[in-house]
């Protein structure tokens, strides 16, 4: 005779989900969402520190990459989304101020970086305009000295 996991259809044993785990993705995130909003607003939810969230952040970019869902940057996002972190770090005080001598060679393998052309190639100079020599001094003049 069936037992009433049986008649009510449990299908744990066959692998079956159930619960949470039934649910679509969209569901689950939004459940999971008010969840995390309620641990704030009591003061439970955990507070990363910059290692653990660069940690996390790390773990996730690799999963995206290894699952093929990682999002792929052209150039100009890419250099978007550098200033956007460059300007962050300025503000939060976090930046790292380049000395005369780094400005110098960041500039240099910069220009290496683009190819060597002739001053009226335009490969020899960045998007805003100029050579990697003028930026390095450019840099080297508007950081602070170490």
């Amino acid at each position: 005779m069936a037992s009433d996991r049986e008649k009510k259809g449990d299908d744990r044993s066959s692998g079956g989900k159930r619960g949470f785990a039934s649910m679509d993705q969209d569901k689950q995130r939004e459940i999971a969402s008010k969840g995390g909003k309620a641990a704030h607003e009591k003061g439970t939810a955990h507070e990363f520190d910059s290692e653990e969230a660069r940690e996390a952040g790390s773990k996730g970019g690799k999963a995206a990459h290894e699952k093929g869902t990682a999002h792929e940057f052209d150039s100009d996002e890419a250099r978007r989304a550098g200033s956007k972190g460059g300007k962050a770090a300025h503000e939060k005080g976090t930046a790292h101020q380049f000395d005369s001598e780094e400005a110098r060679e960041a500039g240099r393998k910069g220009g290496e970086s683009r190819g060597s052309g002739s001053s009226d190639d335009k490969s020899s100079h960045s998007s805003k305009g100029g050579t990697s020599g003028q930026h390095a001094k450019a840099g080297s003049q508007s950081h602070k000295h170490k």
